[in-house]
C-alpha cells in the first residue's frame, strides 16, 4: 500500500480531485492533507471527504522534529505537492528520495523558479507570446522547480487568450492528467 500525503497551500481543486480519484483504490491511499496555511480551503475539501488534515506553519515545517513524526505516524511513503508554496527542506527530500512530486503550471524549464506560481506563471506565458503552455510533473529537488521532469502535457495558446484563459486551459490539463500521472508514477509506469 502506498500512503500519500498531499501538501497544499490554497483552494485545493487538485487536492480534491486526487482524493476522489483514489478513494476506491486498493493499493494507493490518501492518508493526510497538510497545509502551511490554516485558511487554505483545501483543508475544508479534504475534511469533507474524510481525510485527516494538519496545519504546519513555515517555522514548524522546516523543523524535522515537528514534521517527520506527522508523516511517520501515518506511514507516509509518498508526497504530492499540489499548489504547495513553501520550499521543501533538504531533510524531507533526503527522507523521501524520488518519492516527492510537484505539479508546475507551465512547461518547465520555462516559467519556473522563485516567484513563479499560479497567476504569475500564466501572465508570463501571455506576455511571452508563446503558442502553447501546459503542466509539468517533476521530482522535487533542492532547486525550486529544478527536479527531473517526469511528464508534461500541453495545450495551445492563442493570441486572444487572456492570462485567465491560459490558466483555465492549463487547469483542465491538471484535472484530467494529474491523478492518473500520480498513479502511473507509483506503479512504475512513468
Amino acid at each position: 500500500m502506498t500512503n500519500i500525503a498531499i501538501f497544499v497551500s490554497g483552494n485545493g481543486t487538485n487536492c480534491e480531485n486526487i482524493i476522489r480519484y483514489f478513494e476506491n483504490s486498493a493499493d494507493i491511499n490518501i492518508r493526510l492533507v497538510l497545509s502551511n496555511k490554516a485558511d487554505a480551503y483545501a483543508l475544508v475539501r479534504a475534511q469533507k471527504l474524510g481525510i485527516k488534515t494538519y496545519v504546519v506553519p513555515k517555522a514548524e515545517f522546516n523543523t524535522p522534529s515537528h514534521l517527520m513524526p506527522i508523516l511517520q505516524n501515518h506511514d507516509i511513503n509518498f508526497i504530492v505537492l499540489a499548489g504547495f508554496l513553501l520550499f521543501i527542506p533538504d531533510f524531507l527530500i533526503k527522507a523521501f528520495p524520488h518519492r516527492i512530486i510537484n505539479l508546475h503550471p507551465a512547461l518547465l524549464p520555462k516559467y519556473g523558479g522563485k516567484g513563479m506560481w499560479g497567476h504569475h506563471v500564466h501572465e508570463a506565458v501571455k506576455a511571452s507570446g508563446d503558442t502553447e503552455t501546459g503542466m509539468t510533473v517533476h521530482w522535487v529537488s533542492p532547486e525550486i522547480d529544478g527536479g527531473e521532469i517526469i511528464v508534461q502535457y500541453k495545450t495551445p495558446v492563442s493570441p486572444s487568450d487572456t492570462a485567465d484563459d491560459i490558466a483555465a486551459k492549463e487547469h483542465r490539463l491538471e484535472m484530467e492528467y494529474f491523478p492518473q500521472t500520480i498513479e502511473k508514477i507509483i506503479k512504475g509506469q512513468l
